[in-house]
């Protein structure tokens, strides 16, 4: 099945009847009322937003407003997982610029403001994101990086995030980021050199 199929069915296997009842009521603008008469589950709202692309894999913002809007965080995660390309799906240097987010997150405390604006983060962005998360700094700065993102596609890349951090004299943070690249970097290497997972996932294929 379609990854992003799947991470849908998984979100909507998750979902409390109160959850539910309040992804509809946010939902309202974007579906008919008497489709959403119909919805009687998490799948069957999905299905409908999918008819109408207002969920595509490469276009998740809605999904992502919806899924903060629950306050879920382990929800958010299955959707941060899914766009860091999962195992063996990620696009050249997700998996990169995920590690850094996840360095910048842990790092970068209430100086996130500081970086943002050095990202282009709008200052009506940055407000948004401070009523979406009143009591987690973590988050704050995670949000911002995605905006970022967003807004650079494929632009956004680890080198312009370690030139920003710089450029914040958040130069601590800019060396953690570049040595945990060259540490993924020389584990691809190692990985490509060796026939082991070719030989696992042959095997595993052959399993009926």
């Amino acid at each position: 099945m379609d990854r992003f199929l799947v991470l849908l069915h998984s979100v909507a296997a998750g979902l409390s009847a109160s959850e539910l009842s309040d992804l509809k009521f946010l939902c309202r603008e974007r579906v008919g009322k008497r489709k959403l008469e119909r919805v009687q589950s998490g799948v069957d709202l999905f299905s409908v937003l999918l008819e109408q692309n207002d969920l595509e894999p490469q276009r998740t913002d809605f999904l992502r407003e919806l899924l903060t809007s629950l306050r879920r965080g382990d929800l958010l995660q299955r959707l941060d997982d899914f766009e860091a390309g999962g195992a063996g799906g990620a696009a050249p240097g997700e998996e990169d610029l995920s590690a850094a987010f996840d360095i910048i997150c842990d790092n970068v405390g209430r100086d996130w403001k500081r970086l943002a604006r050095q990202l282009k983060v709008s200052e009506a962005k940055m407000d948004g994101i401070e009523e979406r998360y009143p009591r987690n700094l973590r988050e704050r700065v995670r949000e911002s990086l995605r905006i970022w993102k967003n807004m650079k596609k494929e632009d956004a890349t680890v080198a312009r995030l370690v030139e920003a951090l710089r450029a914040c004299r958040m130069n601590l943070v800019a060396d953690l980021v570049e040595e945990a690249q060259q540490a993924q970097g020389l584990q691809n290497q190692s990985g490509a050199m060796s026939p082991m997972s070719w030989d696992s996932d042959t095997s595993a294929l052959e399993v009926p």
